[in-house]
């Protein structure tokens, strides 16, 4: 079967989504599924909403993002049922007619308001599993969101169907394009806020379409992991750039970050090439069987081996480790499950039926801690950074002999660095989504 036209996967993508379906109402006690697409939330005493984000629920069953007050509805053994809201509307856009791939493989029904979807749901409202936010409710039909059923949708949902795979390669080759444009920008000499505005221009999606808020970072600023300030005046002395950015297609997410240097021939340049290396080998760890916590830990430790080899830590790898100064380095988790959503569901989750995977000991910002198996996609995003307050730390309590402090001062107006694939566990060796991107 092709395995890159969604057209021609959608039918089995489908197939597994309903038998999924069956067997979460099994579970949770109900005859029905009802998944509603999502209302807009308004601003606090104002009738200004917010930019609308679809059900992920709503999305895993349909390429749509940008309807509201809609509705899918499934029952055991019948098609699956769409209550689609083309509202009569002189102020907004008119959303267009149904159509694309999935319209002939489920029965549509096209309304007017909101509450002409009533007649159309199926009851009553006791006997339906509800997936939603309170705000979708509408009459008897409010999100019930009984944990069986969620529990195993959202462990199921870490396993992608090849349809999925797809949309997740073309989010990709639309970031990729982008962020060559945002490099080009850098040693252009633009500000962080033109670099971003040249990112979405080739991207071809606005601050509101990216799956997250863009990360535009210029020297220093590289040290703060969510840093979304953007600048509008570029730096005297532009030195480092660290953009961590995505894309969407059809409601599925990229989520890359490369480093750049302005010196292709200095020591920070080095540096990130050293990271890039062993992000590159721990790509190559996504395997089926592997346990998610030790890719982490490894990484410490690799990371830790970039840091003895430029002279910033003089203890070994395994001694920073173990005494947490590592974390001062690399403070957050190797990566996360990517999906539907950028962080998506279910990462640490013990089994379909709940529960959770502890973290490691000392490690509270890892969001995946699961064994990987066939199907699952996770980002491989290693950083090494700079942070004046968890240096200072490291200085005030006893584990300051542990790093070359002349070499950190070197380092500091670099910011840090970080590099980011997503990259899918298949039965043999992993499918690197990002690196190929890049090569088109």
């Amino acid at each position: 079967m092709n395995d890159t036209d969604p057209a021609l996967l959608y039918p089995r993508h489908l197939a597994v989504l309903r038998a999924r379906a069956d067997e979460a109402l099994a579970r949770s006690g109900h005859d029905h599924l009802l998944i509603p697409s999502g209302r807009r939330h308004y601003q606090a005493f104002d009738d200004r909403d917010y930019p609308f984000a679809v059900n992920p629920h709503f999305k895993h069953w349909l390429p749509l993002t940008a309807v509201a007050d809609s509705w899918l509805a499934y029952t055991p053994g019948q098609r699956p049922k769409v209550i689609y809201l083309q509202p009569r509307d002189y102020w907004h856009v008119v959303p267009d007619a149904p159509g694309g791939w999935w319209v002939e493989h489920v029965d549509v029904h096209v309304v007017r308001t909101p509450e002409e979807a009533l007649p159309l749901l199926p009851g009553p409202a006791a006997r339906c599993a509800i997936l939603g936010e309170a705000n979708s409710a509408l009459g008897d039909y409010a999100p019930n969101n009984p944990a069986p059923a969620l529990d195993y949708l959202h462990y199921q949902r870490s396993f992608k169907t090849p349809y999925e795979l797809a949309l997740m390669r073309m989010a990709q080759h639309r970031a990729a394009r982008a962020h060559v444009a945002a490099e080009a920008a850098f040693r252009a000499g633009a500000s962080e806020f033109e670099i971003h505005m040249a990112y979405c221009a080739a991207a071809r999606q606005d601050a509101t379409e990216v799956p997250y808020q863009n990360i535009v970072a210029l020297n220093e600023h590289g040290a703060v992991l969510h840093y979304t300030e953007l600048d509008r005046a570029p730096p005297t002395e532009p030195r480092s750039f660290l953009i961590d950015a995505g894309a969407s297609h059809c409601g599925y997410a990229a989520d890359i970050t490369r480093t750049h240097a302005s010196d292709h021939g200095g020591e920070f340049q080095a540096m990130i090439e050293a990271v890039d290396a062993a992000q590159q080998a721990m790509c190559a760890a996504v395997r089926a069987g592997a346990d998610y916590r030790q890719l982490h830990l490894d990484a410490h430790l690799a990371l830790m081996g970039v840091l003895r080899e430029f002279g910033v830590l003089k203890a070994s790898p395994e001694a920073a480790l173990a005494t947490g100064v590592s974390a001062a380095f690399f403070p957050h988790g190797l990566g996360h499950p990517i999906g539907l959503q950028v962080h998506d569901v279910a990462g640490l989750a013990a089994s379909d039926r709940g529960g959770s995977i502890p973290r490691p000991e000392g490690h509270p910002y890892l969001r995946m801690t699961r064994v990987l198996e066939p199907g699952m996609v996770v980002t491989i995003e290693p950083g090494i950074y700079f942070i004046d307050m968890l240096l200072d730390e490291l200085k005030g309590d006893g584990r300051a002999d542990s790093v070359d402090w002349a070499r950190v001062e070197a380092f500091r107006p670099y910011g840090g660095i970080r590099i980011e694939d997503d990259v899918a566990c298949t039965e043999d060796a992993p499918e690197n989504l990002t690196r190929p991107a890049f090569a088109a």
